[in-house]
């Protein structure tokens, strides 16, 4: 489950997606079904919330991962490459890895 939390340890993946509008709902569906199919089966996955933007231009991947060698490792499996390289073919895209600096909410009113 997606805990977003400052001090939790995991890594974090921020992918960025820059799709054709025509092209969006697949793209989705691609990383869906890479996730569901090949991330959840990798040591050290986390979660993944995958989210479409209202335009149609962009899709972007908010995922945990326990370490970053594990991520790392991740990207070094085969199924993982495949999903990876199908994603590459329809989207331009720009990973950024991080780790969470703060987490504020509106608190009670």
């Amino acid at each position: 489950m997606t805990t977003i939390e400052k001090g939790n340890g995991v890594l974090t993946l921020v992918n960025v997606f820059t799709v054709d509008q025509d092209k969006q709902d697949q793209l989705v569906d691609l990383l869906v079904r890479a996730t569901n199919e090949v991330m959840k089966r990798q040591p050290g996955f986390v979660s993944a919330s995958i989210h479409r933007s209202l335009d149609g231009k962009k899709v972007v991947n908010y995922a945990q991962w326990a370490s970053l060698e594990m991520f790392e490792a991740m990207k070094r499996n085969d199924e993982a490459a495949s999903h990876m390289k199908a994603a590459a073919s329809l989207a331009t895209f720009d990973p950024i890895l991080c780790s969470v600096s703060e987490t504020i909410g509106a608190g009670p009113r």
